[in-house]
């Protein structure tokens, strides 16, 4: 990483260019070996040791070198901020996105200013420092450490050169692991090794998951997990206070640590294990990577390769911010045809996608049929059960009844459905054991999954080495036929032939509202459904329901409910045929009409196709 002057970067500017220096990257690499990179230790005034690249370029550059020396100390050379006083005012609140941090980052899109500027990021860096000072209490002879590390995006580098100025002004060590992965930062703060001065006391992960290229963000983590949203709140309250109260800010001292070499480790060893400490149990598989340019490009040589899986025709593992071939999202219809058609194409046994920063991910069989949303769900479930029979498997709202019948009825467990949003699942999954009900499983429709074996961080990577587990296990048992004996697993799950989403928006300054807030608004039209859906014997309201209203009918079932964050109504309507899709939408449209600030022309528009 090269040194900083202290003076914001045009988010023009890297747009413009990012190209231009994606292709110095390349080139560069290509003609200087990756050792000499690893050894360019920035001097102050921007100047580089053993080369005259200017600093601008080194920093894209950094950002493309996936291996780190073990350590190198380095010296951000930040200048002293001027007066904060000068800048613009800035609602932190609004920054607040769940249990994340993100905002726009990179100038240039129409009506989405930059909101996540320089001296928003430290000031967000300082107000973590502070927070975790508060929670951790440390002696005086103790000095916590952060851990920083990003995806693969173009503000990646500039983020993390601020944030790091503003934890340094709290005193903290901070260690840099570059293009990483967000399970990965959460696991540095669980892993014991001195040699990566793990574990760290506290870990930032800078990523705006599939969101485009011109946003990104933060999250944050502790040894107990990933923060809640009363966390992030209180620490954009006080980051509001540093950026109001502030004028200058320290230059950091980081150091360099390739932490990913112990995270794949990690990785192969699971597999290892499960195959009986066979070194190279995936042998004869052929298994596709498709990272969407994100940061997971790491899983085909690091993980499936030394295991022994072929890799060719694996796509998109170059980190490239700009997302130029799909979107990183597993939900995404253009990122699964992109991994079905390369699995078809290579006659492939299995392939594997991520999103940008490798907390979600899906499959796809020999054959091109996807194992994402329900699917993967029900996969991910029959393996869980094997393993404990009689788990409670959590999921959030949306899931289908054909997914609780499947691991209720075919796979003798209890299927928990509760919130939206990865953090509520798996919250509730801990809080089910604490109480005694044993769960192992907290899993969203998006790809967000994780277990209880695995400290309950939702790792997208972890839960393909779940599915590599089951194929080294066929392979040792002697059993054939490649990814077979995953698509065997969720044989018998009754799927519906139509499944929609449909988001009706709150118009907050309608009239209508009465200067209400639009969540007031939206419950309203919730408890206007449910009356009358009470009142249609066609219709069965769902006995346990913890989010919205959710009615079944028609063969069918619906979900209206609130978004967390935006002033939107998503309604899900699955159905085995269009026609009782219509009847279910129908039966919603009778009762939000009579709400005028909901914009429902999409529910309309979908009950008038034939």
């Amino acid at each position: 990483m090269a040194a900083t002057s202290g003076k914001i970067i045009h988010n023009g500017f890297i747009a413009k260019h990012c190209q231009q220096n994606r292709q110095f990257s390349t080139q560069y690499r290509r003609d200087y070996p990756a050792l000499i990179l690893r050894n360019l230790l920035p001097l102050k005034g921007g100047k580089l040791l053993r080369t005259g690249i200017s600093a601008n370029h080194l920093r894209f550059l950094s950002k493309y070198q996936n291996g780190y020396h073990n350590r190198g100390t380095i010296y951000c050379n930040a200048a002293e901020t001027s007066a904060v006083s000068s800048l613009d005012k800035v609602d932190f609140h609004k920054l607040q996105n769940g249990s994340d941090i993100r905002g726009v980052a990179v100038a240039g899109i129409e009506g989405e200013p930059v909101t996540l500027t320089e001296p928003v990021a430290e000031a967000i860096g300082a107000g973590f420092a502070e927070w975790l000072l508060e929670k951790k209490k440390p002696d005086g002879s103790t000095c916590l450490r952060i851990s920083i590390g990003h995806d693969s995006r173009i503000s990646a580098q500039m983020l993390q050169d601020a944030v790091s100025r503003g934890i340094a002004s709290a005193g903290l060590d901070i260690v840099h692991y570059g293009l990483a992965s967000t399970p990965a930062m959460f696991d540095s703060t669980l892993t014991e090794d001195d040699e990566f001065l793990c574990p760290v006391d506290g870990s930032i992960m800078i990523t705006a998951s599939h969101l485009p290229y011109n946003r990104n963000g933060f999250k944050f983590f502790t040894s107990a997990g990933g923060l809640g949203k009363a966390d992030i709140k209180d620490i954009l309250h006080r980051a509001a206070k540093n950026y109001e109260g502030s004028g200058k800010r320290a230059s950091p001292t980081v150091t360099r640590v390739d932490y990913m070499t112990i995270y794949t480790s990690d990785l192969v060893n699971a597999v290892r294990k499960a195959a009986g400490d066979i070194e190279k149990p995936l042998e004869g598989f052929h298994i596709i990577v498709d990272a969407g340019n994100g940061a997971g490009g790491f899983f085909a040589a690091k993980v499936l390769e030394p295991l022994g899986a072929v890799t060719t025709g694996s796509q998109f593992l170059e980190p490239d911010g700009l997302f130029p071939n799909h979107i990183p999202n597993p939900e995404d219809k253009t990122a699964m045809k992109a991994i079905t058609q390369a699995v078809l194409d290579n006659k492939a046994d299995l392939g594997i996608i991520f999103d940008t920063d490798v907390d979600r991910s899906a499959a796809v069989d020999s054959t091109g049929r996807e194992f994402n949303r329900n699917r993967l769900i029900a996969l991910m479930s029959a393996i869980v059960l094997e393993e404990h029979p009689g788990t409670t498997i959590v999921t959030d709202s949306v899931t289908s009844d054909g997914l609780t019948t499947f691991i209720e009825e075919k796979l003798g467990g209890k299927h928990h459905r509760f919130k939206r949003g990865y953090k509520n699942v798996i919250d509730e999954a801990v809080r089910l054991n604490t109480v005694g009900e044993e769960s192992h499983l907290a899993i969203e429709t998006s790809g967000h999954g994780a277990l209880k074996e695995n400290h309950w961080l939702d790792d997208g990577a972890y839960l393909m080495v779940k599915l590599l587990n089951k194929l080294a296990a066929a392979r040792t048992s002697g059993m054939g036929g490649g990814s077979k004996v995953l698509t065997d697993l969720v044989e018998g799950l009754q799927e519906a032939e139509v499944a929609v989403e449909l988001r009706l928006k709150i118009d907050q300054n309608h009239e209508d509202l009465k200067g209400r807030p639009f969540r007031e608004y939206g419950e309203a039209v919730l408890r206007h459904l449910e009356n009358v859906t009470d009142t249609d014997q066609k219709l069965q309201k769902a006995p346990i329901n913890h989010e919205g209203v959710r009615v079944s009918g028609f063969g069918g079932w619906f979900l209206l409910r609130l978004s967390l964050h935006d002033p939107v109504l998503p309604l899900n309507i699955e159905a085995p045929t269009k026609d009782d899709a219509v009847k279910l939408g129908l039966a919603v449209l009778a009762a939000v009409k009579d709400f005028p600030a909901l914009d429902f022309s999409p529910l309309s528009k979908f009950t008038q196709q034939s």
